[in-house]
């Protein structure tokens, strides 16, 4: 039979893994270690009961290893950070008017496009004359790639 004292150290180990690993997930957040703690205390709780020492470690990873399988994909999708458009993106497909001659060869070329100012490449490198209205398609460095706006 398990005595008093080896129940007591038994949930003070599954006690010591929990904190442990609720502290690596608090410093990491990488949703890994909270199903290892989730899975700890579930042992802690068949320690209490006075399971044997293989039947908490079977618990441990059982519970560990459903959570992590089930609920991984599920918190990982409920928590994924929404894309934020930045200024850049804002500005993709939308009408701009060339300010500066778009020069492929010398590399110049300005657009206003939202209020803003913007140094711009023609997206098939073309040259594009100054007040011809153009669509952003995508952003490359720091130049709008622009081609001409069908009308």
């Amino acid at each position: 039979t398990v005595t008093e004292e080896v129940i007591r150290m038994q949930i003070g180990i599954w006690a010591a893994l929990m904190v442990v690993m609720l502290v690596t997930e608090a410093a990491t957040q990488s949703l890994v270690s909270i199903w290892f703690a989730i899975g700890a205390l579930a042992a802690l709780l068949a320690a209490v009961f006075g399971c044997t020492l293989p039947v908490q470690a079977a618990v441990f990873f059982f519970v560990s290893g459903i959570l992590m399988a089930f609920l991984l994909p599920v918190a990982r999708k409920k928590l994924a950070q929404v894309k934020t458009a930045t200024n850049a993106d804002r500005i993709l497909e939308k009408t701009a008017v060339v300010t500066e001659k778009i020069n492929p060869s010398r590399g110049t070329g300005q657009i206003r496009v939202m209020g803003n100012i913007w140094s711009a490449k023609s997206a098939d490198d073309t040259e594009i004359e100054e007040g011809t209205e153009v669509v952003v398609t995508e952003i490359a460095g720091v130049k709008a790639v622009v081609r001409p706006k069908v009308q």
